[in-house]
């Protein structure tokens, strides 16, 4: 197993075997740049260019400083799988415990290694397009049975393509930002108007995502055994069931995503890759992959209650359930000719398992509100109150190192006075 001269923990999301890229500043210097990580630091992609190490990469070497200059990983990104793949390696290959160029260099590490809890992570790309799939069978089985029964459960379609929406990038933001409780109209009741209040049901969906890295032209198409080669690689309840019929939620869905700042490539995923769950029917041709598309990476909810300074762990899924693959969601998107931009974000929808201690959304584990969960505080819930704080982790487990996304935090604040 490589190892990185940096010491790295076997429970840090940072491993040798990651290198994920991110946004940072530091009080020293507050302009945002790219950057990666390897256990407790950070690391300084930007100074590692003006200081000529990347001239050792042909497929980067040229616009290397210029890439790594930028505030956000869109320039890069849009540069496409080869030098994804080429960089990354490199960076592997200097932090290495065989490699001396910046293990002997006290200089250069004093230059380029900074502590993570001294760096401030900033949104790790210009989105400009978001859609939110609704991939996983068992949430929307679950979903389906609370408000339709069990026999209608699922959509005459769902089991035929990948059901989405178009979601707000204005409202996406980074980990650590804190989350307004929203606003809008509820129904009190069968058959009675609605009114205008503060969301009393606020909910949480543990999901994952992707970057879309190289787009396509508007009217083509990204076949799916092309998709990976353009893969870079967070909500109410009460308002939303009002609100849904008949073309989808709006309110319900647009006033908070949070992200983690650090963006793990498909190359550090692919030795967790595994067959996905089996599709029955048979999607169509262009639904079809050969390919190992889904993921073991490991799910976790974990929610702070206000006034309480320990997180209990309230979920545990894993990405492998879901049914629908991250290359089956971007060959639907763009097979009537829809046009995906370097930086677009498509999340999955809800990740749940099979069990009751693995489904990714409050809803579903109060069952709708008929349940509480118990914290280890002894405080208990249904949904998500004022004050309170929520940690997404997900992160591969390998042979005494992970890769993982770090920390993905949100605090929820109270609703705005209207």
């Amino acid at each position: 197993m490589s190892k990185s001269f940096i010491e790295v923990s076997p429970e840090s999301h940072f491993s040798i075997q990651n290198i994920p890229f991110g946004i940072f500043s530091t009080q020293s210097e507050p302009t945002p740049r790219v950057g990666t990580a390897i256990g407790d630091y950070a690391v300084d992609l930007k100074a590692l260019a003006h200081a000529g190490l990347f001239d050792q990469v042909p497929e980067i070497a040229a616009k290397a400083k210029d890439i790594f200059s930028k505030s956000t990983l869109n320039l890069f990104m849009a540069q496409g799988k080869p030098v994804w793949t080429a960089t990354r390696k490199f960076i592997q290959s200097i932090l290495s415990s065989e490699n001396s160029i910046l293990r002997d260099n006290q200089a250069l590490r004093t230059s380029v290694f900074v502590p993570l809890n001294q760096v401030k992570m900033h949104m790790p790309a210009e989105i400009g397009d978001y859609t939110d799939f609704y991939a996983s069978k068992e949430h929307a089985t679950n979903v389906g049975i609370m408000f339709r029964g069990k026999d209608n459960a699922l959509q005459p379609n769902w089991k035929h393509l990948p059901v989405g929406y178009h979601g707000r990038a204005s409202s996406v933001v980074v980990s650590g930002t804190d989350i307004r409780r929203p606003c809008g109209q509820k129904s009190p009741g069968k058959d009675q108007p609605p009114v205008f209040g503060v969301c009393a049901r606020l909910d949480i969906e543990l999901e994952m995502a992707f970057l879309v890295g190289t787009g396509n032209e508007l009217g083509s198409n990204i076949p799916i055994e092309k998709a990976e080669e353009h893969i870079f690689r967070r909500c109410t309840r009460d308002i939303q069931a009002w609100e849904y019929v008949p073309l989808g939620p709006f309110l319900g869905k647009s006033f908070g995503t949070t992200i983690s700042p650090w963006v793990v490539t498909l190359d550090a995923l692919k030795p967790f890759a595994l067959a996905q769950p089996k599709q029955d029917p048979t999607p169509l041709p262009y639904l079809q992959s050969n390919s190992d598309d889904a993921y073991d990476i490991s799910l976790e909810v974990h929610l702070k209650p206000n006034g309480s300074s320990d997180y209990s762990t309230i979920s545990k899924s894993n990405l492998k359930y879901m049914y629908w693959s991250f290359r089956q969601m971007l060959a639907h998107h763009t097979v009537n000719g829809c046009n995906a931009r370097a930086g677009d974000l498509c999340g999955t929808g809800t990740i749940s398992g099979p069990t009751e201690d693995s489904y990714g959304s409050m809803l579903e584990m109060t069952w709708s509100g008929q349940k509480e969960i118990s914290l280890n505080s002894g405080i208990k819930r249904k949904f998500l109150e004022d004050g309170d704080e929520v940690n997404l982790i997900g992160f591969c487990q390998g042979e005494g190192y992970r890769v993982g996304f770090g920390d993905c935090v949100g605090k929820i604040t109270p609703a705005s006075s209207i």
